[in-house]
């Protein structure tokens, strides 16, 4: 099948990309196009408009900057991925990024894509949640920021305004244990269930504790109250059990072809039995 009929805009600048975005409600971007491209073939996406921002310099950049990373909306995946600034500062993202697609994939998809499309079974998504990252979004009133927390509205559904860009991440640096542990029927394929999860020790105690989770619901979960019980004791068996089972009770999975939802409830629990664990080694 081929996209339905639209018109194709490259912007230079991002004003240009802006001001397009702003006259056109239903314009679509184009960065990577790795989930763009299908939608459009598959005519689940019709645009009257797609905005190219390929060309608008600023976009593409990788840096760490006042214990935080900051990337740039239009950073490709594998960029972020094989980055020894990302390893060091924000090990999980790292992690993370190698569930995503394949190598070509992540050659060509940028991490402001992946966010803005809002997958909720998508590693990136979740990630951020879990991470506590902040997202800066440029539009016709000028820029705001937005907590990850906040930003994810539902299937496909971000705090995006008419006319916004989403145009920098800003992750803060991490020290601790991490893991991603997740469950897909191919290897590649998007998660029937992702748990990521991020453990600081203190005098053999939890310190802190960061769990989400991703394809256990209509946007990725923080599982606060897991990470609440773990917080201030050891990570015994008992305690990591019970972190795992206040995981599945967040959850509100969807039941499809591929998975009932009380299995995917099920596996979220044993996937975060199994990230502590890890994640509590390499503390």
């Amino acid at each position: 099948m081929k996209a339905a009929p639209f018109e194709y805009f490259r912007a230079t600048s991002l004003d240009d990309a802006i001001e397009a975005l702003a006259g056109t409600p239903d314009a679509r971007v184009l960065a990577g196009g790795q989930s763009l491209v299908p939608l459009l073939n598959l005519r689940q996406a019709r645009p009257s408009l797609v905005v190219d921002i390929n060309r608008v310099g600023g976009l593409s950049f990788l840096r760490e900057e006042n214990g935080r990373l900051e990337i740039g909306a239009l950073t490709r995946h594998r960029a972020v991925e094989t980055s020894g600034v990302v390893r060091s500062a924000v090990p999980l993202l790292a992690e993370a990024l190698g569930f995503v697609g394949h190598v070509a994939i992540r050659n060509r998809g940028t991490i402001g894509g992946s966010l803005a499309h809002a997958d909720p079974a998508a590693e990136l998504p979740a990630v951020m949640v879990a991470l506590d990252a902040e997202f800066a979004l440029h539009g016709p009133e000028g820029e705001r920021v937005v907590a990850a927390r906040d930003f994810f509205l539902g299937p496909y559904r971000t705090a995006l305004g008419p006319g916004e860009l989403l145009t920098r991440i800003s992750v803060p640096r991490h020290q601790g244990g991490w893991a991603v542990e997740e469950l897909s029927r191919r290897s590649r394929d998007l998660a029937l269930v992702a748990v990521f999860t991020t453990v600081t020790m203190s005098g053999g105690a939890c310190e802190t504790a960061r769990i989400a989770v991703a394809g256990a619901g209509p946007t990725p979960i923080r599982a606060t109250a897991a990470e609440e019980s773990l917080a201030g004791g050891p990570l015994t068996d008992d305690a990591i059990a019970l972190a795992a089972d206040l995981v599945a009770a967040a959850t509100d999975p969807p039941g499809d072809l591929h998975a009932p939802a009380d299995y995917r409830r099920e596996m979220a629990a044993v996937l975060t039995r199994r990230a502590i664990a890890r994640a509590k080694e390499g503390a």
